[in-house]
């Protein structure tokens, strides 16, 4: 019975633990890498290698950044005082097609789920409640994504943030129970946006 080489089957093994990736997709994605030229290959190897070396999180909002502050919370015509709190730095890239949305941002960098072992400790929440008590907030956007883990996260958040004389509100329901924030359309997340209610 024929096998793969190690190198190969080591490659294989590799891009099967990427998420959203099987046996037959991360051998599809072995093969092209094999096909292509040297430098491509190579290429995507230094660009990982890249991203690993300088991407790290915004030390505000935990965004991704290759430098000490991300673009948005250096950008002095931002709405300072309007903060819109989501699950993971691909929301917040979400919600920035919009263009419906010129406030600062706070990645919590999961969700709370006890049946995955995920605690609001894992989470940026203590983050979020120093910059609140620090900052100068009129509004906390709860934009975590419309589902079970989505809406506790929300609500442990308001709960914590109670005792600030800030408002809280959450994203109107034009996005589907059990849907994702990055596989909404514009359109979608536009209106979800501007229809915000009350938590």
């Amino acid at each position: 019975m024929a096998k793969y080489s190690q190198s190969v089957t080591d490659l294989i093994e590799h891009l099967a633990r990427l998420p959203g990736i099987g046996k037959r997709s991360a051998e599809r994605i072995a093969y092209h890498l094999l096909r292509v030229n040297k430098s491509e290959a190579l290429a995507l190897v230094e660009a990982i290698r890249h991203v690993r070396e300088n991407v790290r999180y915004c030390s505000a909002c935990f965004n991704l950044s290759e430098t000490e502050t991300c673009e948005i919370c250096s950008d002095p015509s931002r709405n300072q005082a309007l903060l819109c709190v989501v699950e993971q730095p691909r929301d917040l890239f979400a919600l920035e097609q919009t263009g419906h949305y010129r406030g600062l941002y706070h990645v919590l960098l999961g969700r709370i789920a006890p049946l995955e072992n995920v605690g609001p400790d894992q989470l940026t929440i203590e983050q979020l409640v120093n910059r609140v008590r620090r900052g100068n907030f009129s509004e906390i956007v709860l934009a975590t994504n419309p589902t079970v883990e989505g809406d506790g996260t929300a609500l442990y958040v308001s709960n914590q943030l109670q005792d600030f004389d800030v408002r809280i509100t959450k994203l109107a329901r034009g996005i589907t129970s059990g849907s994702i924030l990055e596989h909404a359309n514009k359109e979608i997340l536009a209106d979800a946006l501007q229809g915000r209610v009350p938590l």
